[in-house]
């Protein structure tokens, strides 16, 4: 018998094949498996765990179930890839230390930080966490599309309602053909307010937003080192990386002895490979400054790191190890995204953030009218149930002797098919007069009801409120004022790249052999500096050059940098250990900085970190900076303070205490709160004091109940200074008797 099977035997080119074949695998892999969508932030494979879990019933208040229940469910219905794959997702759902926000609440070995593998699913339990509930919440009310499942017996939504900003909230990593994303995850509560104003003003600028959204929050905590300005370009483009560094700290021992404790360490670095790590590097003799490094971990991670000995500084330990191992790490940003569940592209925060609102619109849009369709069902039936009492003798009559009341009630009445079939199914029970007044009483609330929502999908603003209203409820429950809300990933805006550089030289300049000695440097009227082996206390021994005099007299050591500040408002650093020697009259300052011929310099001190300074000009403009903030990289130093035309920077003083006195030219004084004087990195500030002739004398802090001091010395009580208290930027007036006569401030 001959083989009657058509033989589909076709002449293609290899090329052509394998192209059509293969573009047809790489776009299953980026729309199937690789990139997130948009709208829900959610792959696949995570998607249908959730909705496997749904339909299981598994929500955060139910009783655990076995993983490998809901794998196996999962697998056997919606994602044919493989029991391991759909495990590996889950356990990742689960793990605190991978999501910022875990949509699994998983029960037994998950894994841990150390890289440890989770056990089996047939030994681990789990169930969804409430924010996996937000997800989910309005699938019942055709708030999504679905789609059939991959053997048609089921079907599965094609997106999640999503409630909670996923995609931004816990991040995202895939590669695909040809693209990769990289999200990381942030914090709920500065999405929220994000969301907020973006709602409020679409035309919201890519700035404001990545003001409100500082930057990532990894579940690890960690330190991010990167520039506000940094921040915000990556964020606008949605490409870039960002830098983490671990968290630590410094714990005294007995004799000064001291050991460093890390506490935090990048996201996605596992805990026992880095200790390996730095091992290895202790072994290979490049780490000079470290002599031990132990693992004191429980439940938090505690590193701790032995230095050499008790003269090692721990800032230039911890920056060997951030340049060597991977204590800091780049998390790349590559924000690509599948928009709308479709077209995979790079999208910016703002558009990844509009993303989501939309999705959320629609969701609303598509639920309310859902629920007008169910009112309006309901009405119908009710309206039939109210025929009923009106007319009870009647319709009894009609059932009773009537052999298919059905058209008969129809016509009668004038009722509707399932208005008839309603009153047909209707208990006796029903016909009291109480569930009369009842489904009187349910007909008036829907149509109230019903009357609110066409409102609102008739108006814009209306449905603006509405997800503004969404967005205050996960702000309630997970943002900064919640348990899990709180940052953890801390942004040190305060150190910059040239902090960082800053203590880079520091680590060469050891790495050089230069010795820790005090010295004493000594700055003149006439700008000539010199450092004084030893800390020397000033006398007239020193000798100047002909016509000048000492001015600053500043102990120091060879290690430490000495900071300078300028009337127009710029910082110098210099390096202590390249100062010139005692020996002679030293050399002028401006071989050392490019300070301008009109600017003259009215601080030294030596660089510390983490203080916070009092800067005031001489046009009664001031506020607070960092210490941190104001080293300098480069011989142009770095402007901190905008000073106007023709006036000049005044005061630099360190603060402390609680209240702020500021005196001007006309020997009028003011007090108000510290808490007046707002902090910045840079900028003029705001008015300290108002003058309507001459400008600013002086400025100092205090604590106001220990009373502050004049120049001579003397101390004026905070009962003695009551007149004087009153309001940042107000005139003051005259000091109280006795005040030093050149009207300046005891430091």
């Amino acid at each position: 018998m001959a083989d009657t099977r058509d033989d589909d035997i076709r002449q293609e080119s290899l090329s052509k094949a394998l192209a059509e074949r293969y573009l047809a695998y790489a776009l299953s892999t980026i729309t199937q498996r690789a990139l997130p969508d948009a709208r829900d932030g959610l792959k696949p494979v995570h998607r249908r765990i959730l909705y496997g879990m749904r339909l299981l019933r598994l929500d955060f208040q139910a009783a655990f179930k076995k993983s490998a229940k809901i794998v196996g469910d999962v697998m056997g219905s919606f994602h044919p890839h493989g029991d391991q794959a759909i495990y590996d997702a889950l356990v990742r759902l689960a793990q605190d230390f991978a999501t910022r926000y875990p949509l699994v609440d998983g029960q037994g070995n998950f894994g841990n930080v150390d890289g440890d593998n989770p056990a089996a699913y047939r030994y681990t339990e789990a169930r969804m966490t409430e924010v996996a509930g937000l997800l989910l919440d309005g699938l019942d009310e055709d708030a999504v599309d679905f789609r059939p499942s991959y053997d048609g017996q089921d079907k599965e939504p094609i997106v999640l309602p999503a409630a909670f900003p996923n995609l931004l909230a816990n991040g995202s990593s895939g590669i695909a053909v040809g693209m990769a994303t990289s999200i990381p995850p942030h914090n709920v509560g500065e999405l929220c307010e994000a969301l907020k104003k973006l709602i409020d003003n679409p035309n919201t600028r890519d700035r404001t937003l990545s003001d409100i959204v500082r930057g990532p929050d990894f579940p690890t905590g960690g330190i991010l080192v990167d520039s506000p300005e940094t921040i915000a370009e990556a964020y606008k483009t949605g490409r870039g990386s960002f830098r983490i560094r671990a968290k630590w700290k410094k714990e005294e021992g007995a004799r000064g002895v001291y050991q460093i404790v890390v506490t935090e360490i990048p996201y996605q670095v596992q805990k026992a490979k880095l200790i390996t790590q730095v091992a290895e590097l202790l072994e290979q003799k490049k780490l000079p400054l470290l002599d031990d490094i132990h693992d004191e971990s429980a439940e938090d991670v505690r590193i701790v790191l032995t230095p050499k000995s008790r003269t090692v500084e721990a800032e230039i330990l911890m920056e060997q190890l951030f340049r060597l191992s991977d204590f800091e790490t780049r998390f790349p940003l590559n924000m690509n995204v599948l928009d709308k569940g479709t077209v995979p592209r790079v999208m910016g925060l703002k558009e990844v953030l509009q993303a989501f609102v939309d999705h959320r619109r629609d969701v609303l849009v598509r639920r309310s009218t859902h629920r007008l369709e169910k009112i309006a069902a309901r009405l119908e039936i009710l309206e039939g149930y109210l025929a009923v009492f009106l007319n009870l003798d009647k319709v009894i009559k009609i059932i009773r002797t009537e052999d298919e009341p059905k058209p008969v009630l129809i016509k009668a009445f004038k009722l509707t098919d399932n208005q008839a079939e309603a009153i047909l199914n209707m208990r006796l029970r029903s016909l009291r007069r109480l569930e009369e007044m009842e489904i009187r009483k349910e007909h008036a609330d829907l149509t109230a009801e019903q009357k609110d929502i066409r409102k609102l999908l008739g108006s814009d603003k209306l449905k603006d409120e509405k997800l503004i209203e969404e967005v205050k409820a996960i702000d309630a429950k997970f943002g900064a004022k919640s348990r899990i809300g709180k940052r953890r990933t801390q942004i040190i805006e305060a150190k910059h790249i040239d902090k960082i550089e800053a203590l880079a030289e520091e680590a060469v300049a050891l790495a050089t052999a230069v010795e820790k000695e005090p010295i004493t440097v000594v700055l003149s009227e006439k700008g000539w500096l010199r450092a004084l082996k030893g800390h020397v206390e000033e006398n007239d021994s020193i000798k100047y050059r002909e016509g000048d005099k000492g001015r600053f007299w500043v102990h120091a050591q060879t290690t430490d940098k000495l900071m300078l500040f300028s009337t127009d408002g710029r910082f110098f650093t210099l390096d202590c250990s390249k100062l010139p020697g005692g020996r002679g009259n030293g050399e002028a300052i401006r071989t050392f900085i490019d300070l301008p011929p009109d600017a003259d310099i009215i601080a030294v001190f030596p660089f510390v970190g983490g203080r916070k300074m009092l800067v005031a000009a001489e046009t009664g403009h001031g506020f607070i900076t960092n210490e941190d903030d104001a080293v300098a990289s480069t011989k142009n130093g770095k402007r901190v303070m905008n000073v106007k035309t023709g006036t000049e920077a005044k005061v630099c003083s360190f603060v402390s205490g609680d209240s702020v006195a500021v005196i001007g030219d006309n020997h009028k004084l003011l007090v108000f709160g510290l808490d007046e004087v707002p902090e910045m990195a840079r900028g003029q500030g705001v008015y300290l004091q108002r003058y309507k002739d001459g400008g600013l004398l002086d400025a100092a802090t205090f604590t106001w109940k220990e009373g502050l001091k004049d120049q001579n010395g003397r101390l004026f009580s905070a009962s003695e200074l009551k007149e004087w208290k009153g309001q940042r930027a107000q005139a003051g007036r005259l000091p109280p008797r006795g005040w030093a006569r050149n009207g300046k401030f005891g430091r």
